[in-house]
């Protein structure tokens, strides 16, 4: 079994519709855009202490930098550290391309008696793929018994009763039902006892960074006129799109899409090929800037053959209007 999440494995190839250029004048590659758009339009890979909630760091976050807003993805319970991708102002919206993906946890499952390692590792298997689950009491989601997938599981130590695992799975596994679960099946009961998120999506726990980090920065910004600690603290919104399909298109579709027009055939510069309808697909300019998020109508199969038709329905605009002209010609 593979250790990384489904999407890690995607290498779509890219369709290309058409030939087009984009004009320099307008818009930013991301990696271009200035620190002062990164304040309110990012992405911080923070690093969870342990002890507050995630809300509340997401607070911290939100005080540092002076912002109106700033949303976290993925709730991690107070006692849980690692990986917890907070979007800053206007770059809020992303989480909810985020809480569907893919997650990975290493954690330490304490045993509440001795077991023998072999059957530990058998029972383990069986807590791997489509597993049944039942929330815990205290969570956010409406109690029922539902599928979730482990995707892999690898055990990276055993010292007596502590078993030290790495765990990918599909978003919504609970880790410490899961630990309870496997605990009942050995017949001797186990906890969680520790637990980091080491990935949420494409976020991963190499990049992260501290509050306190976040701050030194602002700090350097500010007072030094220094924007390296700044740049490597808060990366670009389209960070936040790595495991999607994505779609690009002219300039001219640019501005339609910034108000929510339907973006249709025409207006499609190329392409990823494992696109399929329904999926959630970022619309991004040439120069790479994520205009909005959309619900593919076709698949890149069809895409690949059509001239026109609807090809995706907008369902969360990032881009601010004006960013790009409104074209006499409108291909979306």
């Amino acid at each position: 079994m593979s250790s990384v999440l489904p999407f890690e494995l995607r290498n779509p190839e890219i369709i290309v519709k058409k030939k087009s250029k984009t004009d320099a004048k307008f818009g930013h590659a991301p990696e271009k855009r200035p620190v002062k758009d990164l304040l309110s339009y990012g992405i911080i890979n923070l690093n969870k202490p342990a002890g507050p909630s995630s809300h509340q760091v997401s607070s911290f976050v939100q005080r540092i930098l002076n912002l109106d807003k700033a949303g976290h993805s993925g709730t991690l319970d107070p006692g849980v550290t690692g990986v917890l991708p907070t979007a800053l102002g206007r770059a809020t919206r992303i989480v909810q391309a985020l809480l569907t993906a893919g997650k990975e946890y290493v954690a330490l499952m304490h045993l509440h008696a001795d077991v023998p390692q072999g059957k530990v590792y058998s029972v383990i298997k069986e807590f791997t793929g489509k597993i049944k689950q039942l929330p815990p009491v205290r969570s956010a989601v409406k109690r029922q018994l539902r599928e979730r997938e482990v995707y892999y599981i690898d055990v990276l130590e055993v010292e007596g009763r502590d078993i030290l695992f790495r765990m990918g799975c599909q978003a919504g596994t609970y880790v410490r039902k899961w630990c309870h679960d496997v605990g009942e099946k050995l017949g001797v009961g186990a906890h969680m006892a520790e637990l980091v998120r080491t990935k949420a999506g494409p976020f991963k726990y190499e990049t992260t960074v501290t509050l306190q980090d976040v701050e030194d920065a602002l700090w350097y910004y500010e007072k030094e006129k220094n924007e390296t600690f700044i740049r490597h603290c808060i990366q670009p919104v389209e960070n936040g799109v790595g495991h999607l399909p994505k779609i690009w298109v002219t300039d001219s579709a640019v501005e339609s899409l910034c108000h929510g027009a339907l973006l249709h055939v025409p207006g499609i510069v190329k392409l990823e090929a494992d696109l399929e309808t329904d999926d959630l697909a970022a619309l991004l300019t040439l120069k790479g800037e994520l205009i909005a998020l959309g619900k593919a109508r076709m698949s890149a199969e069809q895409l690949k053959e059509k001239e026109k038709g609807v090809a995706a329905r907008v369902i969360a605009v990032f881009m601010q209007p004006g960013t790009y002209p409104r074209m006499q010609k409108q291909d979306a």
